[in-house]
């Protein structure tokens, strides 16, 4: 397991890719696609795996599958680090940081609890506790009803040493602001907005250094060229690269709730990989809709 604060570091101002979820025919994690699409993405240098995140519907994956899903990443990711979402409620969040810990893990992104508002004081406790469950590094994700403010993080960072890094999907740039002027270098921060790209400038005036990739699933190559012009300030590369890929992208995204996670399926699938579909609630795209993919990524890496 990497140290966490060593994870902190790596992950500090990498791109982290978020894998893709495949199910066989009988709706069952579907291990040797998922290997065979992470040992087809190792060409590709990133930070870092986030696997049975958002991307990869964590929240369709029963505990034992995160587990059986970081047992097959940690078997092909050589020295990447492999990052597990993690969540639930606090006492399965606390199970399941301790499985994915024993399952050669090196970090969790705890996302948010399900259904029910919470104070800031409660989710605050299930951060802390959740972090005294593992030596693992922790990430918090702002996204829902889970949202910690600055003054609550910089608390929890001070009681627990491996809570590493902050991950926002909210859009609140005022809260994202006053967390990376508060926290500093005690935390990394990582965007992590649907199709993040498309907010990656705007996040970056607001003190975060880099951000989760859901389309490095299928288009690795632009989405390290995207980064690369990112990290380097070069802007007219990366408004290139938006009006070429990433708003097209989106007007397919956006057809339909959910498939922000259909479409990254979507684009595995076309690129060779037995992915399945996903897992009801959501719905895969339309023959119509794969067409449009199709050409959207034709003649691109």
């Amino acid at each position: 397991m990497i140290a966490p604060t060593d994870l902190r570091e790596i992950i500090r101002s990498g791109l982290l890719s978020f894998p893709v979820t495949p199910f066989d025919g009988e709706d069952r994690f579907a291990p040797k696609p998922f290997m065979d699409h992470l040992s087809w993405l190792s060409d590709y240098d990133v930070a870092g795996l986030i696997v049975a995140g958002g991307t990869g519907e964590m929240f369709s994956l029963t505990p034992g599958e995160i587990v059986e899903v970081v047992k097959a990443a940690r078997s092909v990711s050589g020295d990447a680090p492999v990052i597990a979402g993690c969540g639930y409620g606090t006492r399965v969040a606390c199970d399941l940081a301790r499985e994915i810990e024993a399952a050669g893990g090196d970090g969790i992104l705890l996302l948010p609890h399900y259904l029910t508002e919470a104070p800031q004081d409660g989710v605050a406790d299930r951060i802390r506790q959740v972090c005294r469950a593992t030596n693992m590094g922790v990430i918090v994700y702002n996204r829902g009803q889970s949202r910690v403010s600055a003054e609550t993080l910089a608390q929890l960072a001070d009681e627990c040493p491996n809570l590493i890094g902050f991950k926002d999907g909210t859009g609140d740039i005022d809260t994202v602001r006053r967390v990376t002027l508060q926290l500093g270098d005690r935390l990394s921060y990582i965007g992590g907005m649907p199709t993040h790209e498309l907010f990656a400038q705007a996040y970056r005036g607001a003190g975060m250094p880099t951000y989760s990739s859901a389309v490095f699933n299928f288009v690795p190559a632009t989405a390290l060229e995207f980064h690369r012009a990112f990290t380097a300030g070069d802007d007219a590369t990366c408004e290139r690269l938006l009006q070429e890929f990433y708003y097209p992208f989106a007007a397919i995204r956006d057809r339909k709730t959910g498939y922000a996670v259909s479409a990254i399926k979507a684009g595995v699938a076309l690129r060779g990989f037995a992915t399945g579909p996903v897992r009801a609630p959501l719905t895969s795209l339309t023959e119509e809709e794969v067409e449009m993919m199709r050409q959207l990524i034709a003649g691109r890496s």
